[in-house]
């Protein structure tokens, strides 16, 4: 039989075992990062990085297609560019030699003027009058209309003349050279975006281990590196500038 002070005891810590903590009692701190909030927070990150990564990939490509659509404008206008020398260069041979036989005419209208041959004088300049319609470029006859008004002895030693023969030519290969440097920076766009996709899958990778992980610390770890590998991500790919003549509207519209 137990006796008075071993039931008094007994009494004594069953009363206290019932009696509940005061309201304003500390409470227990749940810890921040449970194991249901770290699956959350894994499958948004997941979500988002998958999102992005898709995204930085579609951007590569457009700008892979205006790289290979620049590349190929500029080969063709560069062999316009290359057509267009060698008719340029055939009429300022043309020019020249025409020249030559103008200046022949006017050796012998010289003289007939120094011999008072005003007949003869009158035929010559006829001559060259409708020869330089009928054989000269207009090119040609602006250097000839320079020389006679500067008392030059060469049409073509006008500044800027021979250069005049050749403008198209130079149009076409300097649009040439333009669509190349396009093609280039789109080439390097595309490569950063490459790079960006890379450090997305990268993410992902380190996203989906974590599962495999026990220790919650070694988890929070590898999460934090994830979304610093996600920010720097990110703010590369919005540094890129986007494809040239880019609209997402037009992407809906095929006809």
């Amino acid at each position: 039989m137990m006796n008075e002070k071993e039931i008094g005891t007994a009494n004594s810590e069953e009363i206290h075992s019932n009696v509940s903590p005061p309201d304003n009692a500390p409470k227990e701190k749940k810890p921040i990062f449970t194991e249901k909030r770290v699956e959350r927070l894994v499958a948004i990150l997941l979500g988002i990085t998958t999102l992005l990564s898709a995204w930085a990939s579609w951007i590569g490509h457009l700008h892979g297609g205006l790289q290979s659509i620049n590349f190929t404008n500029s080969n063709n206008v560069s062999s316009q560019a290359t057509a267009s020398f060698n008719v340029c260069m055939q009429a300022y041979m043309a020019d020249c030699l025409a020249w030559n036989t103008v200046n022949d005419y006017y050796i012998d209208l010289e003289e007939a003027k120094e011999t008072g041959n005003q007949t003869r004088v009158d035929t010559l300049t006829k001559k060259i009058d409708k020869f330089k319609k009928n054989n000269t470029s207009v090119f040609l006859a602006e250097g000839i209309q320079w020389m006679e008004e500067n008392d030059a002895d060469n049409p073509f030693d006008m500044p800027g003349l021979t250069e005049k023969y050749f403008a198209t030519a130079l149009d076409a290969l300097k649009e040439s050279q333009n669509l190349l440097e396009e093609g280039k920076r789109d080439n390097s766009k595309g490569d950063a975006c490459l790079l960006v996709t890379v450090i997305y899958s990268l993410t992902l990778f380190m996203l989906g281990i974590i599962g495999t992980l026990k220790d919650m610390p070694n988890r929070i770890t590898l999460i934090l590196i994830s979304v610093v590998c996600l920010i720097f991500a990110f703010i590369y790919m919005c540094i890129i500038p986007l494809p040239t003549g880019f609209n997402q509207m037009n992407f809906f519209a095929f006809n």
